[in-house]
């Protein structure tokens, strides 16, 4: 038999009601604490918003047709915020003509119309709490399991490595060739896993940024001396120009140099003739960063996907689906964004956009 679930234990649920009419709200809070659930108020949209950045509710019920900001308009930023986890949000109104299909692209998970019956009411919070805690024991079991199997591999690494320098004693070559095999298959897999590890932080909310005083330009030159020789080994031409007026900025140094390290050793990887070049240029908001390629292109049904958790393009040099990922909640953690342009057979643009902060 599948294991059962466990019941929800309601002694800590937290659970945020919004409603920009106040005995709403009292009725709301008084269905609700009488099932035992710890509720907070808020008369608006962004009274809601700003409560959530100061304790994330376990529960969010948002009514639709709200001044100022509309229930959809809460929804969705609640759901683009990368810094926040996930947080079941359900919808509530009193008017017919209210779209339960806005609200579920919105990204809500449940809808419910007024007058609210206790009993529907209760059993619809029950059910998002459930949902909630799978989720969360989900990507806790993860990040757990992610953190564990890290250690066995770097322990399987470091006596591979050993054995390779001959401490164990002289190794014939067949074996040498096949010890090295075991190391390459070793770092991909450890390079997966501490990649799936820092995807999860991100949505976690976990990952705590270090902002520090950036030179953006002087970084993308360190990274493309890095990445020089493979693309010397293909015949490419790597090249930076930097048009940009702008080029310092407060951001976590070692996060947007994954990014970079990224996208242009991808670019490396999916061009086998002709160039990859970086360019920096500005507008009056942001710091904008090019990547271009002259290389196999994405198809435009994968452009839709590829910034995906393992969504991965139909190339055969395609990756496990997480780089870009990745790439993507760095970017969004520092206030901006990450888009492509490509077409098949001509190459591919991976455009950042940089908010311009003060330095």
């Amino acid at each position: 038999m599948p294991p059962v679930a466990s019941p929800v234990s309601i002694s800590n649920r937290y659970i945020l009601a919004v409603d920009d009419m106040l005995d709403n709200l009292v009725l709301l809070k008084m269905m609700l604490e009488s099932a035992g659930y710890r509720i907070e108020l808020a008369e608006s949209g962004a009274a809601a918003l700003a409560q959530i950045q100061k304790a994330q509710p376990d529960l969010v019920i948002l009514d639709v047709m709200m001044p100022g900001m509309s229930g959809y308009e809460v929804t969705q930023t609640i759901r683009n915020d990368p810094q926040l986890p996930y947080i079941p949000i359900l919808l509530i109104s009193a008017h017919e003509r209210s779209s339960v299909v806005k609200g579920l692209d919105a990204g809500a998970d449940d809808f419910i119309r007024k007058p609210v019956e206790l009993d529907e009411l209760q059993a619809r919070v029950r059910s998002l709490l459930r949902l909630k805690q799978s989720i969360d024991q989900r990507e806790n079991f993860i990040s757990c399991l992610t953190h564990d199997l890290r250690t066995p591999l770097i322990a399987c690494d470091r006596m591979v490595d050993l054995v390779r320098q001959g401490v164990f004693g002289e190794i014939a070559p067949a074996v040498a060739d096949a010890l090295a095999g075991i190391s390459s298959s070793n770092q991909n897999l450890l390079q997966m896993l501490n990649t799936l590890l820092e995807v999860y932080c991100y949505e976690l909310g976990e990952k705590k940024l270090s902002f520090i005083t950036v030179d953006v330009q002087e970084l993308i030159t360190e990274v493309v001396a890095e990445l020089n020789p493979l693309a010397l080994e293909k015949k490419l031409a790597l090249t930076c120009h930097w048009q940009s007026k702008v080029r310092v900025l407060r951001c976590d140094r070692m996060e947007l140099r994954r990014v970079f390290t990224n996208l242009i050793n991808n670019a490396i990887k999916f061009t086998d003739t002709g160039s990859v070049t970086i360019s920096g240029t500005s507008d009056a908001e942001h710091l904008l960063i090019d990547i271009q390629d002259t290389g196999v292109g994405i198809p435009e049904a994968d452009q839709e996907q590829i910034f995906e958790r393992f969504k991965r393009a139909k190339h055969n040099r395609s990756g496990h689906g997480l780089g870009l990922h990745l790439c993507q909640q760095v970017i969004q953690a520092h206030g901006g964004g990450l888009s492509v342009r490509s077409q098949p057979g001509q190459g591919s643009t991976f455009t950042i956009h940089l908010p311009l902060t003060p330095v």
